[in-house]
């Protein structure tokens, strides 16, 4: 638990316990409130951002007459601080994260370097469908482990369609672009800082990067294939059957130029060795002096500040490219899961799951996993990722290991469910919309559901297998 969200959280852990259940139950219909306009959140036309921070105000203004908040000084290393009550509820190790990876990514696409990657996997294919499937797959889930979800679909997804419209492939469409949707959330199973649920479950959970790689690669390869597999037969995605349609592919592939989006060859070098220098560190953060005292926010921010510095005049561009809705949600919704703490309502839920939570056993961990998946697959997932981390940390007895792998897995494969239950699914649902392709809400359940029910009885058998 993070150094000051920690402080505020622990000073007033034994007070939840006396919170009236009455009181207990108004925060509940307000965090229930919250997570229920965050799930309407495009019929209401208000950005998430917007709705957290009005439940934060509220769950505020609530808990300063209600509760006994700890509004501070606060003991800090000796010393008597005084910080608003916000600030301490705020997990800015994360925000640093988040904010770090998109600088840097952000600035290295503008390398050419991601653009050069996949055309050059369109020029490998020969432009076979079959091929490409399986490039484009493989392409998705590396991107989602190293950059982040929505991005590697806007990239991928862009790519798709016009490699697809100049081979005259454009009935496959609707099919690589679903396939590479969902495998945006596998893709976010592969490392901790894949997706924000890992990030947030993972920091509670105190796991490595390396520690969290070596358990779910498995999984994750396995996922890919069967995926891919399904994909292709559900949408009839088949190699080329001729020698005549395989040479005219190659031909269609050979007008692409990888080299076009690459502005200064020196450029692109050093952000080729920039990206796996990043991924090296962040993997070795926890083994580097003083660098692990500083985390993983640190180092994402430090990078980002290097990258800038080929557009130093210009920098302030990228800033305003920064995604500061997604900023203010997390900030905003860290204040809300704190006073939740304080009124017991995390408690409440736990008591709820209990069943579940207490339950050491195989078959438990499964049942998590599976409520976990159900729950993130109609809302956002981040706030189900923080809510169930703040009580399994706060179990005693410590629950097992599986508990915490059940909630990683929930969390990132209920965005198969619905095209709300991820930001990158929803990406992908705009593309497919763009090219003029019809797909209502139900229509992506129907098509998506196969996939997300394979997924959640793989990571079951999994969880059970190998943890």
């Amino acid at each position: 638990m993070p150094g000051y969200l920690g402080l505020a959280l622990g000073e007033h852990a034994a007070e939840a316990g006396n919170v009236p259940l009455g009181i207990t139950i108004l925060f509940a219909g307000v965090l229930a409130a919250m997570i229920l306009c965050l799930a309407l959140e495009e019929k209401l036309h208000a950005k998430k951002s917007v709705i957290a921070g009005l439940f934060a105000i509220i769950s505020l203004l609530l808990g300063a007459h209600y509760l006994e908040l700890p509004f501070g000084p606060y003991d800090i290393g000796g010393h008597k601080v005084d910080i608003p009550v916000y600030i301490p509820a705020i997990d800015w190790g994360v925000i640093a994260i988040i904010l770090g990876s998109s600088l840097f990514v952000d600035v290295t696409s503008r390398t050419g370097l991601f653009t050069w990657i996949a055309i050059r996997l369109t020029k490998v294919s020969g432009g076979d469908p079959l091929k490409l499937l399986v490039f484009y797959g493989l392409m998705t889930v590396v991107f989602s482990a190293v950059l982040n979800n929505v991005t590697a679909m806007i990239i991928i997804g862009s790519l798709t369609g016009v490699s697809l419209k100049k081979l005259g492939r454009e009935d496959k469409l609707l099919g690589f672009l679903l396939v590479e949707g969902l495998l945006t959330n596998i893709g976010g199973l592969l490392t901790l800082v894949s997706s924000v649920p890992n990030i947030i479950v993972g920091n509670a959970a105190q796991i490595s990067f390396v520690e969290f790689f070596l358990q779910l690669s498995l999984y994750v390869l396995v996922a890919t294939i069967v995926t891919i597999a399904l994909g292709a037969r559900l949408f009839g995605i088949r190699r080329l059957g001729t020698e005549q349609e395989r040479q005219q592919a190659k031909e269609q592939v050979a007008g692409f130029d990888e080299n076009d989006g690459i502005e200064s060859r020196f450029f692109f070098w050093f952000g080729a060795a920039m990206t796996g220098l990043f991924i090296v560190t962040i993997a070795a953060t926890g083994a580097i002096p003083y660098v692990r005292d500083l985390g993983m926010g640190f180092v994402a921010l430090a990078f980002a500040g290097i990258m800038l510095i080929r557009y130093k005049s210009v920098a302030d561009k990228f800033y305003e490219a920064i995604d500061w809705d997604l900023l203010g949600f997390f900030a905003a919704l860290f204040v809300v899961i704190n006073v939740m703490e304080h009124a017991a309502v995390l408690e409440l839920i736990g008591k709820g799951l209990a069943f579940l939570i207490d339950d050491p056993g195989e078959m438990a961990s499964a049942g998590l996993l599976a409520v976990s998946a159900l729950f993130s697959s109609v809302t956002d997932n981040i706030p189900l990722a923080a809510m169930l981390s703040k009580i399994l940390v706060s179990t005693e007895p410590a629950v097992p290991e599986q508990h915490w792998w059940a909630v990683i897995f929930g969390a990132n494969l209920g965005g198969n469910l619905t095209p709300i239950g991820s930001a990158s699914t929803l990406v992908a649902v705009t593309i497919i919309h763009k090219y003029g392709i019809p797909l209502s809400f139900a229509g992506f359940v129907r098509k998506a559901l196969p996939y997300a029910l394979v997924h959640i009885a793989l990571a079951i058998a999994y969880l059970v297998l190998f943890f």
